[in-house]
């Protein structure tokens, strides 16, 4: 046996769409090892039908989310010893998503509140003319600066509370981005965008519980960006109503 294994992991991958269930593994483990590595050992060295979604391994796709004992996190940047009970973990795929296959969601959902919420930059009329000149300590920059870096993983969308039971919300991850547009001096669509997220299923059906903000892998407060969405959509109604 490779001298680097340390001991054997019970490993319980679900199988199957939504009415599947976990299916049982053995699974040596080795030092340094990350959640990734033990669902590839799986694919690879006992049953190559287990599907399952990685790319780059490094934490920069965010491809390979997953929910690990109960927790939605990055597997390529979890380290298997950080996170099993005992010599058990189990391993699922993102809550909140429909399943198409094993370990593998159906993102089309999450990506569609993306679109609903405005998620696509709007040039203003005559972008083309001169560059916008915004300077790095600007207010609104910052802002923007804050929770610029999303790039999509469904970690915070699987954590939400509120998504889980309320299935038309539009979600963290949607809304942060349109908090980054709004705060776009470049952007022309600023009150539409509002008007987008200020409705039932928008900002102000988030119950402020800090999931998003507590799982999201870089380090982004969601949170932060909803508030200031509600802080905007309060303003917007009272200069309509004034």
């Amino acid at each position: 046996m490779d001298s680097r294994v340390l001991q054997t992991w019970e490993l319980s991958l679900w199988r199957g769409t939504e009415e599947g269930r976990f299916a049982s593994y053995q699974v040596p483990c080795r030092e340094r090892q990350t959640v990734l590595d033990v669902v590839t050992y799986v694919q690879r060295h006992i049953d190559a039908s287990v599907s399952y979604r990685f790319a780059c391994r490094v934490g920069m796709c965010g491809s390979c989310a997953m929910t690990v004992n109960g927790v939605p996190r990055w597997t390529c940047r979890t380290r298997i010893a950080e996170v099993a009970q005992g010599n058990r973990i189990a391993i699922a795929p993102l809550s909140h998503l429909p399943v198409i296959k094993d370990l593998v969601c159906d993102m089309s959902v999450f990506f569609e509140k993306w679109t609903t919420a405005g998620g696509a930059f709007v040039p203003t009329p005559g972008a083309t003319d001169n560059f916008a000149h915004i300077p790095p300590d600007h207010a609104a920059r910052r802002a923007a600066d804050a929770a610029i870096e999303c790039i999509g993983c469904g970690v915070c969308y699987a954590g939400c509370d509120v998504v889980g039971w309320r299935p038309e919300y539009l979600g963290p991850a949607a809304l942060n981005r349109a908090w980054t547009l709004v705060n776009d001096a470049r952007d022309g669509a600023g009150a539409e965008r509002i008007a987008a997220v200020a409705g039932d299923a928008g900002c102000h059906a988030c119950h402020s519980q800090q999931n998003c903000t507590r799982h999201c892998p870089k380090h982004l407060n969601p949170a932060a960006s909803i508030a200031g969405l509600k802080r905007r959509a309060a303003a917007a109604l009272w200069r309509g109503g004034s």
